[in-house]
């Protein structure tokens, strides 16, 4: 296994499952680490599986071992080559590689088949023709046992003889499973019988129509791992109750090996959902433009929105691996986005809600060149050529014909510094027939040259601006959090949903060096936040999504109501 030495350094820390690996290795219960990522093909990886990912790959390499990449792809009813080829995509994003360690559960569909035969023949495994509605009433509660099922004494010849019809197609959808033989008393629900293979005549992914059953995800995850050699079997809390039957199975089976499961707490962040299920409704009912919308977590939305891989790894190297469950802030995500971003964006200029100054007393058809840095805290940066000229725009809220006592910026009679260029007052506004603002004329003062005054006056305002004939129009489209609610109701997400997750500028003005760029690493765009170039942009019609602004306001505007 390889990864991205910055990945690693992201990951390395110290917590309850890395002293796990640790002692093992210094008791010699293994001499070599090998950890899983296990995604089911059924969506699209998010920011939780993250949290995953860099657990699996980081131990893997700093322990000196391998990580293998394995699709449970037991349920190809929701299975689809694009999650497959995704979740690739997504994990090397990361910045991990699983060099020539990636398997499939269904490559191990026959193994898993014959041990299930094993299982009927050592009376541990019986066919059954009740419903899933059926089962499901007979299994109990937590505080009563479990019914046997009628079919449940089946002869061996008869379960064997079934199962082996089952698997040549004879029966349909739902007909019949097989479930193990265990304890229908058991305290732990997990272990009443619990299903081995149903039936389901569907054309999976990798094996075509090859397979009319498909075992469970509990009866092939440990398998798989057993097969692969896996040492530490890393899961998330909810398959803490599953840990009795993961090892029923690698006990009763004659697996090669016998991993160890460990569990740890999954991710859960503020504004967000997480549930796969909310992700599939998300996309299905439109409420997003499909899964690598920038407001979702997935990964492929974080980076479309432009969120480097880097901020990632640092954001789940500082919440940490920890046992019990807990809500993350998503102020720290937010904290390692802008932190990585700060500190790798090249500077650039753009107006996202123009507002035109005309500077009467600079000559008319003048344009010159000045010089602006592409990055205040990096030299080797280099700086690059913006144009001045008489006609500008500005924020419009940069203006204000009536400020309140503190408002700094232009105004009527107030003098504010250009940013890069010279120091300018406003003298007139102009306004349309519905006394809208629409122009400012202004006046500067030529020998400011740079933003410095040979008097030593000083202005209160710095203001971004561009000069309005070579500035280029461009899309913008600002993303806010998806929820409106801290905490979203995964029941009823949809009352929860943001009404201002996105809004959409489609007059905004960027400064040409901007679209000259064929890099599509997010920029700072100066006052405004970090933004990066759109997949639908184009030549004709350019297309840029803000990544985050420069100070978290989200919440603080969704308090205020």
């Amino acid at each position: 296994m390889t990864t991205n030495d910055t990945a690693a350094t992201a990951e390395a820390g110290r917590d309850f499952i890395r002293d796990i690996v640790q002692a093992d290795l210094d008791s010699g219960r293994h001499t070599t680490v090998v950890t899983r990522f296990p995604p089911e093909p059924n969506g699209y990886l998010h920011i939780g599986h993250a949290k995953s990912i860099g657990l699996n790959f980081g131990i893997a390499q700093e322990f000196g071992g391998r990580c293998n990449l394995r699709f449970d792809d037991t349920n190809p009813a929701k299975e689809e080559q694009e999650y497959i080829d995704s979740i690739q995509a997504d994990v090397r994003w990361l910045g991990y590689d699983w060099g020539d360690n990636l398997f499939f559960a269904s490559d191990y569909f026959e193994r898993l088949y014959d041990w299930a035969e094993g299982l009927i023949k050592a009376g541990l495994a019986y066919v059954d023709d009740q419903t899933q509605e059926e089962i499901r009433l007979a299994r109990g509660t937590l505080t009563e046992p479990g019914k046997n099922s009628p079919f449940r004494d089946r002869s061996v010849e008869e379960n064997l003889d079934l199962f082996r019809r089952m698997k040549a197609g004879e029966f349909g959808n739902g007909a019949r499973v097989l479930r193990a033989k265990i304890d229908m008393a058991a305290g732990n629900i997990n272990l009443r019988d619990p299903v081995l293979y149903r039936i389901l005549h569907a054309h999976h992914p990798r094996t075509g129509d090859a397979w009319k059953i498909y075992p469970s995800y509990d009866y092939a995850h440990g398998q798989s791992d057993a097969i692969e050699g896996i040492t530490h079997s890393i899961c998330t809390l909810e398959f803490e109750d599953h840990r009795p039957l993961y090892d029923w199975f690698l006990d009763k089976l004659p697996v090669p090996s016998h991993p160890h499961q460990y569990e740890f707490a999954r991710l859960n962040l503020t504004y967000t959902l997480l549930s796969k299920r909310v992700l599939t409704r998300l996309v299905q009912d439109g409420h997003v433009s499909g899964w690598n919308d920038p407001r979702m977590p997935t990964i492929a939305g974080l980076k479309r929105r432009g969120v480097p891989p880097a901020a990632v790894r640092e954001f789940i190297k500082r919440i940490g691996i920890a046992k019990a469950n807990s809500i993350v802030d998503v102020g720290m995500l937010e904290f390692c986005i802008r932190e990585e971003l700060n500190r790798t964006s090249q500077r650039r200029m753009a107006v996202l809600r123009p507002l035109k100054v005309v500077i009467e007393n600079y000559p008319e058809g003048q344009v010159e060149q000045l010089e602006a840095i592409n990055h205040p805290d990096d030299p080797s940066a280099g700086t690059r050529k913006i144009a001045f000229g008489r006609e500008l725009y500005i924020e419009q809220d940069d203006f204000m014909e009536n400020p309140p006592k503190k408002f700094f910026r232009l105004s009527p009679g107030n003098e504010v510094r250009l940013r890069y260029a010279y120091f300018i007052k406003c003298r007139e506004v102009i306004k349309n027939d519905v006394g809208e603002i629409v122009e400012l004329r202004c006046t500067y003062d030529p020998a400011t040259k740079g933003g410095n005054a040979p008097d030593g006056r000083k202005v209160k305002a710095t203001m971004h601006w561009l000069q309005a004939a070579q500035s280029l129009k461009a899309e913008i489209r600002i993303y806010n959090q998806l929820f409106a609610n801290p905490s979203p109701n995964a029941a009823d997400f949809t009352a929860d949903l943001n009404p201002n997750s996105l809004e959409v500028l489609t007059d905004a003005r960027i400064e040409p060096a901007i679209a000259e760029s064929n890099s599509d690493a997010p920029m700072q765009f100066e006052r405004q936040g970090y933004f990066v170039r759109d997949p639908d942009s184009t030549p004709d019609k350019l297309v840029f999504n803000r990544t985050i602004g420069l100070r978290d306001t989200f919440a603080k505007e969704v308090a205020k109501g």
